[in-house]
């Protein structure tokens, strides 16, 4: 009589890895959604990253505009605050919405455009309506295309920070890329 030799743990599985637990679905920003908490509404842009496409541009589209309008209201300081206020909160709050869509970084979220582009328009100012596009299509160009080092922390770093740490980022390298052409002019 043969016997077979005792069973270990993972000789009964597929691939001899445990099983993992199903990943929950992600889940569809909607305007229902979005109105579903008041955080959801802050992180989705007020809705402007609600747009089927490229919410990132619409995003920083209602930065740009949200802006002009505010900028009669608030000082220089003010806006400091603001930004810094917007980015600390944002970590929270985005990272808090991707959490409920059940995805690391979604395109609806679109709060950290908002602020960096807040930042670079505020850095930039006084600038011409010529000089804020052209903020616009650089800061749209590194936060879309992700060149080093953003791509770096945008695969690296997670949750609400890494949201918002890589549009901060791309927010840096406009100004420089704005700063640079001042100088050569």
């Amino acid at each position: 009589m043969q016997t077979d030799p005792p069973l270990r743990p993972a000789d009964d599985l597929i691939g001899g890895e445990p099983p993992r637990a199903p990943r929950p679905q992600p889940r569809r920003a909607t305007a229902r959604f979005m109105l579903s908490h008041p955080l959801h509404l802050l992180s989705l842009g007020f809705g402007s990253g609600l747009s089927p496409v490229a919410p990132g541009t619409i995003g920083t589209l209602f930065a740009w505009a949200s802006f002009a309008v505010l900028s009669r209201y608030l000082t220089v300081i003010e806006w400091g605050v603001l930004i810094g206020v917007g980015f600390i909160g944002g970590i929270a709050f985005c990272g808090f919405t991707a959490k409920r869509l059940g995805i690391d970084d979604p395109s609806p979220v679109v709060w950290d455009e908002i602020v960096a582009f807040w930042l670079v328009l505020l850095m930039v100012t006084p600038a011409t309506l010529t000089g804020q596009l052209w903020a616009f299509i650089v800061f749209r160009f590194f936060d879309m295309v992700k060149p080093p080092p953003i791509s770096y922390f945008d695969r690296r770093l997670k949750g609400g920070f890494g949201i918002m740490f890589d549009d901060l980022v791309a927010a840096f390298f406009t100004l420089l890329v704005i700063a640079l052409w001042r100088m050569s002019v």
